[in-house]
């Protein structure tokens, strides 16, 4: 049990201490406050383009998507589920119109891939399968929560008239949707090439611009850390008393009733060990992080954006534990 307890900390400890790192620095002024800002802009505008990119380039093989089409399926339409739920609330019970599109994201959206993905790579324990599973979800839902998040914001975002042609434009229009669309082509145009007798491609990146692909990882790398960094220099507790119950609620949709409801409903579908890993990491984190430099981007309560990553954050080290120990406990994982 004590196993499962360290190990749900350790996984959301980093994420905490790099946070930490951008608030020790503000606190400290060793850089000034209008820096974080402007790493913010650095994130949306570079970095999280290169990370999409780099996510749906990196799908081995585009049948693998076909292959798990079950879950691939039951991902998209939960997460669907989840979205016009969401949308529900927040119109009904979230007052300041900056606020609405802020906690949407944050019941929706989750931190499939800075903690997710390790999160089910450490339940995988090594199996292949699940390992491919994450990473097939990775190429679509990350995607797909970038295009809802964009919608959220725009539906609720700056006083303009609106439509749906307005809101099709902005999500068109939107450079992620772009770098989005970017690596589908990329992806596609490497699954039409021929392979050699060894059954490798005769172009890709990776092997024949291996400078252009060292390039993207690398940026692709370091997009969540500068965001949370960021997102500590911005952080501000005396904040959170007026916005304790937008927190609150926001917070117990994202760690209790989401994955209470929808890793319940797998369960009773009969997903796997195999598949329960991944289910695990796209429901029951945190929100993600690159849901504060969206909210700067597009426009949204972008201090509530900031608190709700790190209580969420804070928060799943227990939720995530407690999970693990019920899948356990019920024989998903032994």
């Amino acid at each position: 049990m004590l196993d499962k307890l360290f190990f749900s900390f350790n996984a959301i400890l980093p994420i905490i201490l790099i946070i930490l790192l951008g608030y020790v620095v503000k606190r400290i002024k060793l850089l000034p406050e209008n820096f974080f800002p402007l790493l913010n802009r650095l994130c949306f505008y570079v970095c999280l383009h290169v990370l999409l990119f780099y996510n749906i380039y990196n799908v081995n093989n585009i049948t693998e998507i076909v292959q798990n089409w079950k879950i691939v399926l039951f991902a998209i339409l939960s997460i669907f589920v989840i979205f016009f739920l969401g949308l529900g609330f927040v119109t009904l019970w979230i007052k300041d119109n900056t606020q609405k599109g802020v906690v949407l994201q944050c019941i929706f959206r989750s931190n499939y891939f800075t903690l997710g993905i390790p999160l089910a790579t450490t339940l995988a324990a090594g199996n292949s399968v699940s390992l491919a599973i994450s990473s097939v979800l990775s190429a679509v839902v990350v995607p797909l929560f970038n295009v809802l998040a964009i919608l959220a914001l725009s539906i609720f975002g700056k006083k303009e008239k609106l439509s749906v042609k307005n809101i099709i434009k902005k999500i068109i229009t939107n450079p992620l949707i772009i770098s989005v669309f970017v690596g589908i082509f990329a992806l596609g145009f490497r699954a039409l090439l021929p392979s050699s007798a060894a059954g490798i491609k005769v172009f890709t990146i990776k092997n024949n611009l291996p400078f252009l692909y060292s390039s993207i990882e690398k940026i692709a790398n370091i997009a969540s850390p500068i965001a949370l960094i960021a997102l500590g220099g911005n952080f501000t507790f005396s904040a959170i008393p007026k916005l304790k119950i937008q927190i609150f609620s926001a917070t117990f949709i994202r760690l209790i009733c989401v994955p209470s409801i929808f890793l319940g409903i797998a369960y009773f579908l009969d997903f796997n060990s195999n598949e329960f890993p991944a289910l695990i990491a796209l429901f029951a984190t945190s929100v993600a992080v690159s849901s504060v430099p969206m909210c700067e981007g597009i426009g949204g309560d972008t201090q509530l954006a900031g608190q709700l990553v790190v209580w969420t954050t804070v928060f799943s080290a227990i939720t995530l534990f407690l999970i693990i120990f019920i899948c356990t406990h019920i024989g998903i994982f032994v």
